[in-house]
């Protein structure tokens, strides 16, 4: 009889259990009477991160103060924690520096191939084949040659 006794009084206790995601997701049992601030003393008890640091979303929503059903909080629901950190705005965004060049593929290199020359260095090329052309004898020439 107690043991029945025992447990209707703590299913009372315990209406739901949420997820809280720190640096590790725990699972906590809450009440309806369950505010922030005791979401916010339970994550600096076990992650050792403190209250006034703190950065509580649920839903894509900030946590400030109050009981967790203003903020829709349900059972199953997750609550994440962040970090505040000191600075300012930053013009533009920074989750996307370096997205491209993250998203192209590395092309190796092909060996064997020489580059083709480009600008005065091809005109000097041209100019040699075509005007110092001097055959030694059994080397292979066009039938036009100025030899």
């Amino acid at each position: 009889f107690f043991f029945f006794f025992f447990l209707l009084l703590f299913t009372r206790l315990i209406k739901m259990q949420i997820f809280v995601h720190c640096e590790e997701s725990h699972v906590v049992d809450v009440n309806e009477n369950t505010t922030v601030a005791d979401i916010r003393s339970f994550v600096e008890e076990v992650e050792g991160i403190e209250s006034c640091d703190q950065y509580l979303t649920c839903q894509g929503r900030p946590m400030v103060a109050g009981p967790l059903y203003t903020f829709g909080v349900s059972d199953l629901t997750t609550i994440e924690v962040g970090v505040r950190m000191v600075g300012g705005k930053q013009h533009g965004s920074l989750a996307r520096a370096g997205k491209v060049k993250g998203q192209t593929p590395k092309v190796e290199k092909e060996e064997g191939k020489k580059k083709q020359k480009t600008g005065r260095a091809k005109r000097r090329q041209q100019y040699n084949s075509r005007f110092n052309t001097q055959t030694t004898g059994f080397g292979k020439r066009s039938p036009n040659s100025n030899s």
